[in-house]
C-alpha cells in the first residue's frame, strides 16, 4: 500500500473516532475545493459558505458508512454537490435554458488567441466567466465545474454527479458550447474597443 492509501486510511479512521485533529486535517485538505465547487454551482459566496458547512456536518454523520474502497474526497465532492444541487433548486427552481436544449453553435466568434493573455486572465475577463457559469443550467453548471474549473477526471465527475461517463461528456461539451458563446460575445466587443490591440501590445 502506498502512503497515500495508509494516510487516507489513517485519516478515515481518526474521522470515525470522532478526532479532533483528524476532522481538522479533513477540513483544511478539502474545504477549499468544496467551496469553490460550491461556488461554481451557485453563483454565491453566502450559499457557498453554506454548502461548505453543510457537507462537512453531512459527512461527518455518514463516515461510519464510509466504504474503504471509495475515494476520501470523491465522496466528499458527492456529497458537496448534491448539497449544492438541492439549495439551487431551492434559490433558481427553473434555470434561464431547458436542460434538454441543445445550445446553438457559436455565431459571434474571435480568436481569443489573438488577445493578450493578461486580458483573458484579468479580474474583468474572470469576473465574467464566473457570471456566466452562474447562468448555466444546474446539471451543466455542475459538469463544468467539477471537470474544468476543479480538474477532476471524467470518471470521478460522472460518479459525483450519478450518471454515466458518456452523459457527463455531452454535458461538458454543451457547457464549453454554451460559454464559448456567450464569452466570444464579449471578447468580440472588447476587441473592437479603440486601442484594444495597442493595450495588449503595450
Amino acid at each position: 500500500m502506498t502512503d497515500k492509501i495508509l494516510d487516507e486510511a489513517g485519516l478515515v479512521a481518526g474521522l470515525k473516532r470522532r478526532d479532533p485533529d483528524a476532522f481538522a486535517a479533513f477540513f483544511e485538505a478539502h474545504a477549499d475545493r468544496v467551496y469553490r465547487l460550491a461556488l461554481g454551482m451557485l453563483g454565491n459566496e453566502t450559499d457557498a459558505e453554506e454548502v461548505t458547512q453543510v457537507t462537512f456536518i453531512s459527512a461527518m454523520e455518514a463516515i461510519d458508512r464510509f466504504e474503504p474502497r471509495a475515494k476520501l474526497d470523491t465522496w466528499l465532492y458527492r456529497i458537496a454537490h448534491n448539497h449544492a444541487l438541492m439549495l439551487a433548486r431551492k434559490r433558481r427552481p427553473t434555470d434561464a435554458l431547458p436542460e434538454d436544449d441543445e445550445p446553438d453553435t457559436p455565431t459571434s466568434l474571435v480568436d481569443w488567441r489573438d488577445l493578450p493573455e493578461e486580458r483573458l486572465l484579468g479580474q474583468e475577463a474572470q469576473e465574467r466567466l464566473w457570471a456566466e457559469i452562474a447562468r448555466l443550467p444546474e446539471s451543466l453548471r455542475a459538469a463544468f465545474t467539477l471537470r474544468d474549473v476543479e480538474g477532476l477526471s471524467t470518471a470521478d465527475c460522472a460518479h459525483i454527479q450519478s450518471i454515466t461517463e458518456a452523459a457527463c461528456k455531452v454535458r461538458l461539451h454543451r457547457a464549453r458550447l454554451l460559454l464559448r458563446e456567450r464569452l466570444s460575445g464579449y471578447f468580440a466587443e472588447w476587441a473592437r474597443r479603440p486601442g484594444a490591440r495597442e493595450e495588449g501590445e503595450a
